[in-house]
């Protein structure tokens, strides 16, 4: 039997020509070699499986070449790897330094690859400090790491630095298609897709999961293999899902998120991957941002297609609601509830188209109609125009009034009606409450017009202020309003003009002293007949202060209210 390579190894790349998705750091390598500017200290750095010791072998070997040796040669003599996760000691480090200074005996230099060198301690890098920033003329020093920000300072300022990027998810996908062509393995391109997208940019992932897809469904890759294989949503269950939201079908919505559970999956994995959804969608809608859309020829026509059938402000709306679900899931003690109340408040959105604008309260006058209420026109009355509002006011409180007061059995007999105008008259009922209440009514759609100018205005004094407002602050401590009693007691109004200033030491007396203005304010205006009496509020912070005692000031504090207390400390010797 012959022995299996992953393709990770087998394919391998052997130049920098078969490196992908790294084309900006191969070609600076490149002319760096050709035209003799190649640092003798380098940091290659970036996520897993990139590429970085890839390039740093490749390297290694054509630094060394002349052009003259054969292609089974290599300087497997010049190369040193080094691994720093299990050689990271002080004595590991002067080992490496002592071989440092022999040269070569075949080619030009002597490359040493230490790969993830962050796991270095701290007296390695110190002790490997004065090698790196003068090695012999030839030895070059090529250090791999994936995580660049645990290496000290000092050693970065020696190097000369090489971040490698994530692979993109076309690239990854070009390199499987040239993969499953030389191991004769048709696949779908949707296929290839899913497994770049679940390799997260790492080509090394991407064909470890080629490699057990291919274990599974042999020589034909499909779509439908690879999900069930990787245990991915398909990007169907996110279609059916979005179609049963556009169409108010809530049981199926549920009964389809059930099924999705029943397979293994997670209702936080699905949540992500609708809101994903959307926003594909979204992008789907712009011909500018049809580019963003990363998926396949077959799967792009699909989105195309449902982008047509759902509006933005749906999918804004459902971007929104599935992050918010996804931001709760993990500190949510009813995870499922939480994921079906979401999907029940998508797929409302749309319904009836009553929920696009629910900030309306208003009754519509279309539903009047519809269960057969013929509302009433009120009209001005016109004659009282030359009278004072307060007159007519009073006119027609008397009426109503007269006319309430007659006995039931006369409004039961005679059905008092309640004029409005000339035009328009209305019975009222056959009970006492019901015409009390039609008197209530009519009070409160009487137009009543304040005249300002007729206001009291007059003046008072400061000590008039301060009386009213020890007054008001007794009525409210009668009402067991203790917060704000006390409040309202930290400061002294004073007054400036028609103005009241007052000072507290944090925001929230003032909103809380805010919240209950209406009721002060009224008060002090009735009592002092001052119509223009405002409330001017400030925030001094600088006051906390005097209420932040030490332990001699309070007992000062305590002897001018009791000089007794002096006598007790005396008598039993007592220390503050």
């Amino acid at each position: 039997m012959e022995h299996f390579v992953v393709s990770a190894r087998k394919y391998r790349p052997q130049t920098f020509n078969d490196v992908v998705g790294q084309t900006a750091i191969t070609t600076t390598l490149l002319n760096a070699i050709e035209n003799n500017h190649l640092a003798q200290a380098l940091l290659f750095t970036g996520p897993r499986g990139v590429g970085k010791t890839s390039c740093a072998r490749i390297l290694a070997k054509m630094i060394n070449s002349d052009g003259t040796e054969t292609g089974e040669e290599d300087y497997a003599f010049n190369i040193f790897e080094l691994d720093a996760a299990s050689n990271n000691s002080v004595d590991d480090i002067r080992s490496l330094t002592d071989q440092v200074r022999i040269p070569p005996q075949v080619g030009k230099y002597k490359v040493y690859i230490i790969d993830e060198v962050h796991m270095l301690s701290q007296a390695a890098f110190n002790a490997f400090l004065k090698t790196l920033e003068e090695p012999p003329k030839h030895c070059v020093f090529i250090l791999a790491t994936t995580e660049k920000h645990k290496i000290i300072p000092t050693i970065l300022s020696r190097c000369q630095i090489f971040d490698f990027k994530r692979i993109t998810v076309k690239d990854a996908k070009a390199y499987l298609k040239y993969i499953a062509k030389e191991q004769g393995v048709t696949a779908d391109d949707d296929a290839l897709h899913i497994i770049a997208q679940k390799a997260d940019g790492a080509m090394r992932d991407a064909l470890s999961i080629f490699d057990r897809v291919v274990s599974f469904s042999g020589k034909e890759l499909t779509r439908q293999a690879v999900t069930e294989n990787l245990n991915v949503l398909d990007y169907e269950t996110y279609f059916t899902s979005t179609d049963h939201m556009l169409e108010n079908k809530i049981p199926e919505l549920l009964l389809q998120f059930n099924e999705t559970l029943s397979k293994g999956f997670d209702g936080h994995h699905y949540v992500a991957g609708l809101a994903s959804h959307f926003r594909d969608l979204l992008v789907c809608q712009n011909p500018v941002t049809i580019e963003l859309l990363e998926v396949g020829d077959q799967t792009k026509a699909k989105y195309l297609e449902q982008s047509k059938k759902a509006s933005q402000a749906f999918l804004l709306q459902g971007i929104s609601l599935a992050n918010e679900t996804d931001l709760k899931f993990k500190s949510s003690k009813n995870q499922r509830l939480l994921v079906e109340l979401c999907l029940m408040q998508l797929a409302s959105i749309t319904f009836d188209g009553e929920k696009k604008n629910n900030s309306r309260f208003i009754i519509p006058p279309t539903y009047f109609k519809r269960v057969g209420i013929t509302p009433l026109q009120i009209k001005k009355p016109s004659e009282v125009k030359t009278q004072q509002p307060n007159k007519v006011l009073e006119q027609k409180i008397e009426t109503v009034t007269k006319t309430i007061s007659k006995p039931v059995e006369t409004a039961v007999t005679s059905k008092p009606k309640i004029v409005l105008n000339s035009n328009t008259k209305r019975t009222s009922g056959l009970s006492l409450s019901s015409i009390r209440a039609k008197k209530d009514h009519e009070i409160r759609q009487m137009d009543v017009v304040i005249d300002e100018e007729d206001l009291p205005r007059e003046t008072f004094t400061q000590d008039e202020l301060t009386e009213a407002w020890n007054t008001f602050i007794s009525i409210i401590e009668a009402e067991g309003k203790m917060n704000l009693v006390a409040i309202l007691s930290i400061d002294k109004p004073t007054l400036k003009d028609t103005t009241i200033h007052l000072t507290f030491p944090n925001s929230t007396n003032k909103v809380e002293v805010e919240r209950q203005s209406f009721d002060l304010l009224q008060y002090l205006r009735k009592t002092l007949s001052n119509y223009d009496i405002s409330l001017a509020i400030e925030v001094n912070e600088e006051m906390q202060k005097k209420f932040a005692y030490t332990s001699e000031e309070k007992y000062v504090k305590l002897k001018e209210k009791n000089p007794n207390i002096e006598l007790l400390r005396r008598t039993f010797d007592l220390d503050l």
